[in-house]
């Protein structure tokens, strides 16, 4: 399939290429193999050789199916073959249809990066050219600015030493590839291996990422089910019905306390009391997240002017809203209901599983 420098030979032997037939345009059918629900959110990756992308998001709870297949050119229809003539501007990629609430897009960010070299845009591993290069392309705002924000973390997190090279464009069509190419580590899976050890992929990962490579979401959306029978009315009706608390009588508009606070629902780590401060509003305020992952914003009209929303990113828990009229240094104010929020001050962090955050406060 994948012809690279100094493997060529070992490629041809071990893989070759099959027959190709005309790729059709991409709708919630997936390739094929199964029907997906129409309530099933889409998200579009490309990291290099699309069969070694399939696999690892395929077996992730909530995904429905991961499609290989072309996008990011202008070429109509394209075959295998001329993708990998490297001229029409495609490249590899894959599409996956997942339950939001069974695995956010956050998480799906995460699960790429640990798949691809993104300080590389000229190909990935053995496999080179424009048709192999790695890149994002969002659906939708919420996507972009997911996307832009978890790059940005991998940038500062100090795990590479050249720049992050991985764009994050805008999606337009996607063309699935040929039904040989569907499911292939299933299908040829000696051959599979054979490309995929020789490509170079698992070594770098597993020595850019060790331990971390095994990735798996931590904070999630329980059921409504589980979520009715845990939060008390008032956190439902604000959580997940967008709702407000009144002010100044709620649990933490007073807090004091050193700690952090989480999200109700998912646990995901939110704020941290050191950039809590009294905005006289009624409702806790904050200058920043304390960890921007975590932090999801959707545009809300619902008062008949434009404000900004705040929610989680994993949990998808609604939160409050942000304005531009906080203190220095951010010049913002998360103003955020205490119903969304579960405090954790620093002497049970260690014990409640927030044991890296202890050193905010040393």
């Amino acid at each position: 399939m994948k012809i690279g420098l100094g493997w060529a030979l070992i490629v041809i032997l071990t893989v070759g290429c099959a027959p190709v037939e005309q790729a059709g345009a991409m709708d919630k059918t997936g390739s094929g193999k199964k029907q997906i629900p129409e309530t099933a959110a889409t998200a579009t990756f490309a990291g290099g050789c699309f069969w070694c992308m399939e696999k690892p998001l395929e077996k992730v709870d909530g995904v429905y199916e991961v499609v290989s297949g072309y996008t990011g050119g202008e070429e109509k229809n394209p075959t295998y073959k001329q993708v990998g003539s490297g001229m029409t501007g495609h490249t590899e990629a894959i599409q996956v249809f997942y339950d939001p609430e069974q695995v956010s897009y956050a998480d799906l960010l995460e699960l790429f990066w640990r798949q691809i070299d993104p300080t590389d845009a000229g190909g990935q591993f053995v496999d080179r050219g424009s048709q192999y290069r790695p890149e994002i392309f969002y659906h939708d705002e919420d996507q972009r600015t997911a996307a832009e924000r978890s790059r940005e973390a991998l940038a500062s997190s100090g795990r590479y030493d050249k720049p992050i090279a991985t764009p994050i464009t805008a999606f337009t069509r996607f063309y699935p590839a040929e039904d040989y190419h569907q499911d292939f580590y299933k299908k040829d899976p000696d051959r599979y291996q054979a490309y995929r050890s020789g490509s170079g992929r698992d070594r770098y990962l597993d020595k850019v990422w060790g331990e971390d490579r095994k990735y798996k979401a931590k904070y999630t959306r329980p059921s409504d089910e589980e979520l009715r029978a845990r939060l008390t009315p008032l956190q439902y009706k604000v959580t997940q019905n967008e709702g407000t608390e009144p002010p100044f009588s709620n649990e933490y508009n007073d807090n004091k306390r050193e700690g952090i606070y989480v999200d109700v629902v998912s646990g995901e780590p939110l704020f941290s009391s050191k950039d809590k401060y009294d905005s006289g509003s009624g409702w806790p305020a904050f200058m920043r997240p304390l960890d921007e992952s975590n932090i999801a914003t959707e545009e809300d009209f619902k008062l008949g002017t434009k404000r900004t929303e705040v929610r989680s990113a994993h949990g998808d828990s609604h939160l409050g809203h942000v304005f531009p009229d906080g203190p220095e240094p951010t010049g913002l104010r998360y103003c955020v209901n205490s119903a969304s929020l579960r405090f954790i001050p620093k002497e049970d962090l260690e014990k409640e599983g927030y044991g890296q955050y202890l050193k905010l406060f040393e």
